[in-house]
């Protein structure tokens, strides 16, 4: 037990006081202190333990006492003392001013541990510990510079002060340096290794900060090693025990938190983060009671901001957006920037959206992202906000870049397809199927409003059977996939009530025998746009018993009786829709779309008065606001204005001008109204602004063709009208016939008469009366259009029989027609109802009497035409011989000339048949020839005749060539018989007759010397009877007069020269062996 001694005053004796047992009334204790003039550190040390035993008045009073002026003037020489109470009041205070959360008691406390530090500081100004106390004093008013000057005024003069370190560590540390706030806490360590716990706790949150959560997990360890009860240190092992994200160390964390709170019930962070527990808990009174006990207990900004942030929560998800949004404020204000605590600007912005205050939503959520730029949800919050704004392309800015991001965001895509579904339907669809396989792919259930937008954009874009498919996929199995499919119709006869619009009895009857019928509220929409998809699908059947069974569950969806109204009058059942109609006023008897459908109904049965009071009554319903009533309004003034009876061009003007009015009041609201367009164009075409109104109608034409929901083939047929008007005819037949085509099938009588008028003001008779002739088909009841098919014929056949000419077979038509014209007017010239078309029974007889009188007159032209035929027949057979005659004609000139060509040919061939055998005749000679002159030189050479001289002369040549004489001896006749092959073959070309034919007269022998003598062949004897020197034979004296010499140079000249050298007789004339056969061919071109 400890005790502390008071000397008394002039004695030996000393007074014991125990500290566990100090009177609560600290008077007692001061007048012992004041009496015996007590060491001031003895009023220090009972100060302290009264403050360990929290009785801080008995504390704060010893401490005033002992810095009080008496006791300052009778200790003036003890300065450690005074000034170590001054200091500990002065951090007294500090620490109240920390603690105090309210700003006029904190700025007083702070005011108080000013004066203090400052009296200790004119004690001695150098004093350490005064300096350490104002710096701690300036770092709890948040002045961490000022702070950080005066602890650098200690560590100066004391590098080793722990008091120092540790209040610049702090300073560090709230500077965000973390790692010198780090070192400086190891240095303190180093300097006084038994620190209280609290340096280790400083070192913990260094290494926190740091990332290193393994040593500051060990630093805080240590802490609790020394401190078990630390609340700090069990707060940071919690934390590091719940960012783990796993439930046994959420349940570790959540355990620490638990026993810190039962340590210490007042520590703002745990109590803050067991509340953030209870949250996620769905225990919402423990977060607001622990959130308001963490906002009492602390001062501390981002704690607080906490502590608000946590009760925001608790009423935002409770759907107190207005409690919720001040706590978010709150927090907000709190922080400094973003940076440092996010989150309330998130949820204040969500609940500024949620209230419709889009721009300080817009702001909160920018200062998100300024810490997260890349956070989906801020971005699609964003991306919402700007398409609230009307700022789309922005909004679709932003969604793009959130599926970017994370292109595993379903609803980042279906956000995005929500937002495209206005501008680009074609986006839409692709990011409403890439949601459809996301949500798929995670294994979760695809929202039901998913697949019906994507039904619908399917069946915008007119892809009706995948539309159908998702619709299907939408609803799932039920009763309606009986009707849909026709599968299970043996249990009830469904066929018999679809003519019933509003029988309920198979629903019934499905009821009684067992069925299940139900109909969930999130797939009544859905099962609306089936029926909508199968009525545009032409299965009306279909779709009325889905409409019945919508109303069979909810008797109140007004749009139901509207569709089973629109297909009883597609059927013509006027009066059926009117009732349908009245059962959905039932519901809501100022419901725009029904009385504007009913104004409609009303009208079309010519009831006028009435269609005009429910039309205005549809247009008072909504202010003036619903374009249809306005437009029905305006097409209520336009017919009236050109009805078919007796017509007031003053009425008709005030009509028209109202109509136009109105119709300019909806463009003015919705500039894109087709049908105000299309309205406004009719009422210029009605005052003959053809130009303006066929711009109109070609704007709205071309905008309606990109929509399957707008069918509009008045615009067609008005643009049709127009090019009437103007008297382009082919363009309004083009436009009445693509009409019929795309929007009724070619089925509409109607629109078939338009087309028929256009041809007969183009004079196309034919087409006009073949046009009526359909119109008829489909309308046989319509006498109008048989009226009109008569004088269709009857016009046709007087243009024919007006013609200058004309065909017998074309006043046979007429004569038909006719024909036709008065059966068709016979007959309506019987019809016993003619006042009910409007005919009048005289102008009928007119014009039966005018088809008789032209029947008369075509009897005339017929045969006119008909002898004109004759004679035009006559012609053409006489002109047909003449033209048979020629060709006969032509045809044998051109036989004569090919027989003449052909034996042409053939004598040709046979000329060049006797050339070929008369050349192997020769052929035949020369060999004979050949043998012959070899024997006449073998006898020469045995006997030495007078050739001896010739044959000496040339036995030089002989004897130098005489190795190759048997070489050039095949080789040279071989040539020779070549070149006379060639010469009778020039021969023959350039004369009729060969030349072996012209000495036919002189007998065989002379012919065959001359060959022998063009062969070179001939004897001696033969050149004696010469006659008369020729060519020949002068060629010959100058080869023999040669040298011996030039004898090369002539075979190199001449190989047909050189070759011949060796074909010498047997006489050695080596004169005759040069010749050619050209030669031979021009002596007998002379001796011819």
């Amino acid at each position: 037990m400890a005790c502390v001694y008071i000397p008394v005053q002039n004695s030996e004796e000393e007074v014991r006081v125990a500290l566990d047992q100090l009177p609560k009334d600290a008077s007692d204790i001061l007048d012992i202190l004041k009496a015996e003039q007590a060491p001031l550190d003895l009023w220090l040390i009972i100060a302290r333990e009264y403050f360990k035993q929290g009785k801080l008045d008995q504390f704060r009073q010893i401490l005033e006492e002992g810095s009080s002026p008496e006791i300052d003037d009778y200790y003036a020489d003890v300065r450690y003392e005074r000034i170590a109470i001054l200091n500990a009041l002065g951090a007294y205070y500090s620490y109240l001013g920390k603690i105090e959360t309210k700003q006029r008691e904190k700025e007083e406390h702070f005011i108080l541990a000013t004066q203090y530090y400052n009296k200790a500081s004119r004690i001695d100004m150098h004093e350490p510990s005064t300096w350490v106390g104002k710096g701690q004093l300036l770092l709890a008013k948040g002045e961490v510079d000022q702070a950080s000057a005066a602890f650098k005024i200690v560590l100066d003069g004391d590098h080793d002060n722990v008091p120092a370190l540790l209040g610049q560590a702090c300073v560090e540390f709230n500077r965000g340096r973390y790692s010198d706030s780090l070192e400086l806490y190891k240095r303190a360590l180093q300097v006084y290794p038994n620190c209280p716990a609290a340096v280790r706790l400083g070192i913990g949150l260094c290494r926190y900060k740091l990332g290193q959560f393994e040593k500051a997990q060990q630093a805080f360890e240590r802490v609790l090693q020394l401190d078990p009860e630390n609340v700090e240190a069990l707060v940071a092992l919690a934390i590091m025990d719940l960012r783990t994200n796993e439930a046994a160390g959420i349940r570790k964390g959540m355990v620490k938190m638990q026993r810190a709170f039962e340590i210490y019930p007042y520590c703002a962070m745990a109590l803050n983060y067991l509340a953030n527990h209870f949250f996620f808990t769905g225990q919402h009174f423990l977060v607001e009671q622990l959130t308001e006990t963490a906002l009492a207990v602390t001062n501390h900004g981002p704690t607080k901001s906490h502590s608000y942030y946590n009760l925001a929560r608790s009423y935002h998800s409770k759907g107190d957006y207005e409690k919720a949004g001040l706590y978010y404020m709150a927090s907000v204000k709190e922080v400094n920037k973003p940076h440092e605590f996010v989150f309330p600007y998130y949820g204040l912005g969500q609940v500024q959206l949620k209230l419709g205050d889009f721009r300080s939503a817009l702001s909160n959520f920018e200062k998100v992202l300024e810490v997260y730029p890349d956070n989906c949800e801020t971005l699609k919050s964003v991306g919402h906000i700007y398409v609230q704004l009307g700022q789309a392309d922005k909004g679709q800015e932003f969604l793009r870049k959130a599926t970017k991001i994370d292109p595993r965001d379903a609803q980042a895509f279906l956000e995005l397809g929500e937002l495209l579904i206005s501008s680009d339907t074609g986006a839409a669809l692709d990011a409403f199927k890439t949601a459809r396989t996301l949500f798929k792919k995670g294994g979760q259930e695809v929202p039901i409003e998913l697949l019906n937008n994507i039904g619908v954009l399917q069946f915008e874009r007119g892809d009706f059977q995948l539309a159908q498919q998702t619709f299907e996929e939408a609803l799932g199995d039920g009763i309606w996939l009986s009707f849909i499919n026709d599968e299970k119709k043996s249990f009830v006869d469904a066929a018999a009530s679809i003519l019933q619009f509003k029988e309920m009895q198979l629903f019934h009857d499905l009821e009684s025998n067992g069925h299940h019928v139900e109909v969930p509220w999130d797939k009544v929409t859905v099962l609306f746009n089936l029926a909508r998809l199968l009525e545009l699908l032409n299965k009306s059947g279909a779709a009325s018993i889905l409409y019945r069974l919508i109303l069979f569950k909810y008797p109140d969806y007004i749009d139901a009786y509207l569709r089973l109204a629109a297909i009883a009058k597609a059927r013509n059942n006027i009066l059926l829709s009117i009732e349908l109609v009245n059962d959905a006023l039932k519901v809501n008897e100022k419901c725009p779309n029904a009385l504007s459908m009913l104004g409609e109904l009303e009208l079309r049965n010519d009831d006028w008065v009435k269609a005009k009071e429910t039309l205005r009554a549809a247009s008072d319903a909504t202010d003036g606001k619903d374009s249809y009533a306005t437009l029905s309004l305006g097409n209520w003034n336009y017919f009236a204005a050109v009805r078919n009876e007796k017509r007031n061009p003053k009425l008709e003007a005030t009509h028209l001008e109202k109509a136009k009015e109105l119709y300019t009041r909806v463009l003015i609201q919705h500039s894109a109204n087709l049908y105000a367009a299309n309205g406004a164009g009719v009422v210029l075409a009605e005052k003959g602004h053809f130009d303006v109104s066929k711009d109109i109608f070609t704007q709205v034409q071309e905008a309606a063709s990109g929509s399957v929901f707008v069918q509009m083939p008045d615009v067609w047929i008005n643009l049709a009208h127009v090019y009437f008007a103007q008297g382009n005819f082919a363009l309004a037949v083009k436009m009445y016939q693509n009409c019929l085509r795309k929007f009724y099938h070619n089925t509409d009588s109607q629109i078939l008469l338009y087309l028929a008028r256009t041809h007969y003001e183009a004079e196309q008779w034919q087409d006009c009366i073949k046009t009526l002739l359909r119109a008829i088909h489909l309308a046989p009841s319509n006498y109008t259009l048989r009226f009109d098919a008569g004088v269709a014929m009857q016009k046709f056949s007087a243009s024919t029989l007006q013609k200058a000419k004309r065909t017998a077979d074309e006043v046979r038509a007429t004569v038909a027609e006719l024909q036709n014209a008065v059966r068709i007017f016979s007959q309506l010239s019987a019809a016993s109802n003619l006042h009910i078309h409007g005919f009048d029974e005289k102008k009928i007889e007119t014009h039966v009497g005018y088809c008789n009188h032209l029947l008369s007159a075509a009897k005339v032209h017929l045969e006119a035409a008909e002898r004109e035929e004759q004679q035009m027949r006559q012609r053409q057979e006489l002109a047909r011989q003449v033209a048979l005659a020629e060709e006969a004609r032509r045809k044998a000139e051109e036989q004569r000339k090919y027989q003449l060509e052909r034996r042409k040919q053939e004598d040709e061939l046979k000329r060049v048949q006797q050339q070929e055998e008369h050349f192997k005749r020769v052929k035949e000679q020369w060999k004979s020839s050949t043998h012959s002159s070899k024997r006449r030189e073998r006898s020469d050479d045995e006997d030495g005749g007078p050739n001896e001289k010739r044959r000496r002369k040339g036995g030089k040549r002989r004897k130098k060539d005489k190795h190759s004489k048997s070489h050039y001896d095949t080789e040279e006749i071989g040539e020779m018989i070549d070149e006379q092959e060639n010469e009778f073959e020039d021969a023959d070309i350039n004369y009729r007759e060969p030349d072996a034919q012209i000495n036919d007269d002189d007998g065989a022998e002379e012919n065959a010397q001359g060959l022998l003598a063009a062969a070179g062949l001939e004897d001696s004897d033969v050149d004696d009877r010469t006659a008369a020197p020729s060519t020949i034979s002068r060629r010959r004296q100058a080869l023999s007069d040669s040298d011996d010499d030039d004898e090369p140079l002539q075979r190199h000249s001449s190989p047909i020269g050189e070759n011949s050298a060796y074909l010498q007789d047997s006489d050695g004339e080596v004169k005759d062996r040069g010749r050619t056969n050209e030669d031979f061919a021009s002596d007998d071109e002379k001796e011819n």
